[in-house]
């Protein structure tokens, strides 16, 4: 048996940390749900859609709160303890973010959802999920090779993220003649696409983590 394999059989099992990440990451992904859905709801249906963003987005920051009391009340930890705080951290940066966007759709009364908006959300909400799955199998400490092929398929979806924006935003240039719609959905835009950069954040923290212990 390999002395990785050896010292995994008699390191305790985590009851800690990777159940709050599951935590943190089934909500960052009912999260991204809601938002996607908002947009495609009725304008007068929205706002329930909203403050269950608003909920969720806080029920991570507390599972990042707890995240970091347990980190200083722990000697043992399944994985480095910066590395447990950078994979937290990232993914409560995206949750952070798609609480941003959703506020100013509210803010702004973004009443026409574009396609291109829907395309954003519908792309935010594909990574969620391959960060949810991804956070998942690094809890086995066996499927690597899942783990980096869903980092691959987030940073992918980054691309594709730039690329609706960048089109999107040149649409709106060409074709909007109203300053005000102007930059009110090159901003809506402009934080959903940000969305997309800190999924590919959490990416680089999983696949870091994948090589020291593949």
């Amino acid at each position: 048996m390999a002395l990785k394999n050896i010292l995994n059989f008699f390191t305790p099992k985590d009851k800690t940390f990777f159940p709050l990440f599951e935590q943190a990451t089934n909500k960052l992904t009912k999260l991204s749900e809601n938002l996607h859905d908002a947009l495609n709801a009725p304008k007068d249906e929205r706002e329930a859609y909203y403050k269950k963003v608003d909920e969720l987005a806080e029920a991570i920051e507390n599972i990042s709160h707890k995240m970091n009391i347990e980190l200083s009340k722990n000697f043992i930890t399944p994985l480095d303890r910066e590395d447990i705080h950078a994979l937290m951290t990232t993914i409560e940066d995206v949750s952070g973010n798609l609480q941003e966007a959703s506020n100013r759709i509210r803010m702004y009364q973004v009443e026409k959802i574009t396609k291109s908006i829907r395309k954003l959300t519908e792309i935010n909400l594909e990574a969620c999920h391959h960060i949810s799955r991804s956070v998942k199998e690094l809890k086995e400490m066996k499927n690597f090779k899942s783990v980096f092929d869903s980092v691959k398929k987030i940073n992918k979806l980054d691309r594709k993220s730039d690329a609706v924006f960048e089109k999107a935003v040149t649409d709106i240039f060409e074709n909007e003649t109203d300053a005000k719609n102007i930059i009110r959905y090159k901003d809506v835009l402009a934080s959903l696409d940000k969305v997309s950069d800190k999924c590919k954040s959490v990416a680089r923290v999983l696949e870091a983590v994948a090589v020291k212990h593949s």
